[in-house]
């Protein structure tokens, strides 16, 4: 029985039993609630073990395939191989420029993010590319260097004239790499299934908010190219045909697939493509040392595609224009040129350091590179490797030919295709377009940023809308007069701390009108620790200095560091920061790019938050622009305001607006200007409470309670369950 079972086993290709395992573990995987013992750790395992033939077996066939060539053949080679390729690559961005299409009108805001403030890191094509030192990029997987490296070592060897014995030897070793290879493949279906099955667990639905038209149309987008439009330009002009294209790379896709990596899957595309060029050039009439020059082909131009900005990494392209729609930025067919002449060489590195400075290009937030990492993390990755097999073996197959002579112009498939392929691409991005505008889809980023309630700490409390007339007791007041707040604060029971309106969101009333946010849970720790109950008072910010001074008041909620706060305060340490950002119309976001620009405009008006507001500042960067102090944000949205061009305050607190007002996006300037620190303004003169408050924010921010609030009530983050052991 067992002896028939593997016999039926056997028969069936290797990319099917994948496919089995990868639905099977996809199955398994949405109906648990965990990653089956031992998964994960196959899972890593199997990859590691691609891993480890990956970037010796590039550096081998390279070597080997160029060290083989004869050197009169290769100017002929390059010119020809450089003209296919940018067809190709030509073809590919016309899809992908006419991707957006589909994306519909909607509105869009999200939480604050680091990399709404990260600076990009410079691109430095020299050093990606050029390798001081080839044992250091071999190690560290530097695959551009890698490849630079294998390239020239292979065209030294080329003028070797004494160099078979080299190459029988290489070639020895490359065969063992290609046998370990082979090996490790069958465990694929093993593998693909704990992949399949921790991928399915570990995705969250929530993520997909605000992602689904840029992966649903990244996922139209592939399959066009992949299974289509690729094959069939191959099949219209080469003696190979649609299906054995699709055979000859389909383990490689499958499998690329399920691990999200074309670097992986390079040993089997290469093995697959010299199958089917020999198949071909067995019936051709050409010359036995042009058939090696042409079989050693895969082995040259797979692994160099995979550092060039060619097939799956591509999309980093879609993702820039996807961002641009996304944030409301104005991106006109003019812009394309631009993008694809600034962009494309951005993408010889890793397209998760391309991508921020893909952004800046149309001047996105660069907090949506973080939709991107969950983008990638959920499926694109899988879609950029899939389209980068079907490139390079597309490539590599259009090259062989060429160099075989033996283009085969099938003028009927041509002309069904030259119909088809253009009706059948504009048709489904329109009807990507109108299903996404048929959705119901509803903007929910007010609802996220209001229904949110203390995750820490909740002690009982009492909100007054501006502070009491009453005076305190005569003779509490001389009994705790030139004493420290704390003692005062534990005889009352509570601690009265005074929050400033409309300073979100830090402090601010949820659907339920109950007080919360950053600097209210922070100050429910705080209240929890000392053991008292607390009593907020909303006040503004002018009356905050006279109602700390007369001892109303035990401390007020966050304000920034300023000159002006210093002098007028008596702050704690700080416990947070914010970065000065600009908050302007999405159509204006161009206009706040730069800070020299702003700063030599005589034309705008700029508001600036009474609590953020400084003179010595606003007279140092602002003498040309008109600054104007606004008692708050709010007045910056009405009607009556909008000669206001921008408002200046900390991007948390801007960002948080636009969730209110999801018309407006955040901008930080270039270059990005320190840090904003944040402090709490305490009693006049207490240094005991000083003291106490500096060790007890030293302590919140070791044991990371600080952190875990910043996460959820500053970046959105769903709350961490947190070890209370820890504490």
């Amino acid at each position: 029985m067992l002896t028939r079972l593997s016999r039926l086993t056997s028969k069936v290709p290797s990319s099917f039993r994948i496919i089995i395992a990868m639905v099977l573990g996809l199955t398994l995987g949405s109906f648990s609630s965990s990653v089956f013992l031992g998964v994960d750790e196959l899972a890593n395992a199997f990859v590691m073990l691609l891993q480890m033939t990956a970037i010796p077996y590039i550096a081998l066939s390279l070597i080997v395939g160029i060290g083989s060539l004869s050197p009169s053949k290769v100017t002929a080679t390059l010119k020809k191989t450089l003209v296919i390729l940018l067809a190709l690559l030509s073809i590919v961005l016309v899809f992908i420029l006419l991707a957006p299409i589909s994306f519909p009108n909607w509105k869009s805001a999200d939480f604050y993010s680091l990399n709404t403030i990260s600076t990009s890191p410079e691109f430095d094509i020299i050093s990606l590319f050029i390798p001081t030192n080839p044992f250091y990029a071999l190690a560290n997987g530097l695959i551009p260097s890698v490849v630079l490296f294998s390239i020239f070592i292979g065209i030294g060897l080329m003028q070797v004239k004494t160099k078979k014995s080299t190459l029988s030897v290489l070639n020895g070793l490359n065969n063992a790499v290609v046998n370990v290879s082979n090996m490790v493949m069958k465990f694929a279906p093993i593998g693909i299934f704990c992949i399949a099955q921790r991928a399915a667990v570990t995705i969250d639905s929530e993520q997909l908010d605000g992602l689904q038209v840029y992966i649903v149309t990244s996922a139209v987008l592939v399959f066009l190219l992949t299974f289509v439009v690729l094959p069939a330009i191959v099949a219209v002009i080469t003696p190979f045909t649609y299906r054995q294209i699709l055979k000859g790379s389909r383990e490689a896709m499958i499998t690329a697939f399920a691990t999200g990596s074309f670097f992986i899957v390079i040993p089997t595309i290469v093995e697959k493509a010299k199958e089917l060029i020999e198949q071909n050039s067995h019936a051709q009439s050409c010359g036995k040392v042009l058939k090696a020059d042409v079989s050693n082909l895969p082995s040259i131009i797979v692994p160099i595609s995979f550092s060039l900005p060619v097939g799956g990494k591509l999309l980093g392209i879609l993702f820039t224009l996807f961002a641009a729609w996304f944030s409301g930025s104005q991106v006109n067919s003019s812009d394309y040129l631009h993008l694809l002449i600034a962009g494309i060489p951005q993408l010889f590195g890793s397209t998760t350091l391309a991508i921020p400075n893909l952004l800046e290009i149309f001047s996105v937030p660069g907090s949506l590179f973080d939709l991107f990492l969950v983008a990638e993390n959920i499926i694109v990755s899988r879609l950029s490797a899939l389209l980068s097999v079907a490139f390079a073996i597309s490539l590599v197959l259009l090259i062989a030919t060429s160099m075989l002579q033996s283009f085969t112009f099938k003028w009927r498939a041509f002309i069904s295709y030259l119909v088809l392929l253009p009706l059948l691409s504009i048709l489904a991005f329109v009807s990507l377009r109108f299903t996404f505008d048929a959705i119901s889809y509803q903007y929910q980023g007010y609802d996220r940023f209001i229904e949110r309630d203390f995750i820490l700490m909740d002690v009982p409390t009492k909100v007054l809308t501006e502070p009491s007339n009453e005076i305190e007791n005569s003779v509490n007041n001389n009994l705790f007069k030139g004493n420290s707040a704390l003692k005062k604060i534990k005889h009352r029971g509570f601690i009265r701390v005074g929050y400033f309106r409309d300073d979100l969101p830090y402090a601010f009333h949820n659907n339920e009108g109950k007080l919360v946010g950053f600097d209210i849970e922070i100050i429910n720790l705080l209240a929890d620790d000392i053991g008292v109950s607390i009593e907020f008072v909303r006040i503004f910010h002018n009356q905050a200095k006279a109602l700390l001074s007369s001892g109303y008041l035990d401390m007020t909620t966050g304000m920034p560091v300023t000159p002006r706060n210093m002098q007028d305060y008596t702050l704690t340490v700080p416990y947070s920061s914010q970065s000065m950002a600009f908050l302007v119309k999405e159509e204006r976001r161009k206009e706040f790019s730069d800070w020299q620009n702003i700063v030599s405009r005589e034309d705008l008006i700029i508001g600036i938050p009474e609590i953020f507001y400084s003179e010595n500042v606003v007279n140092r960067y602002f003498d040309k622009t008109t600054a104007w102090e606004i008692s708050t944000p709010r007045l910056f949205f009405k009607e009556k305001h909008q000669n206001i061009d921008g408002m200046l305050f900390g991007a948390a607190t801007a960002s948080a607006w636009t969730l209110l007002y999801p018309d407006y996006t955040v901008i930080v300037p270039k270059p990005a200007r320190p840090e904003l620190s944040m402090a709490f303004a305490i009693n006049t003169n207490d240094n005991a409470f000083e003291i106490f408050m500096r060790n007890w924010i030293v302590m919140k921010k070791k044991n990371k309670d600080i952190e875990h609030l910043f996460n959820y009530w500053i970046a959105g983050k769903k709350p961490q369950v947190i070890n209370v052991l820890q504490q």
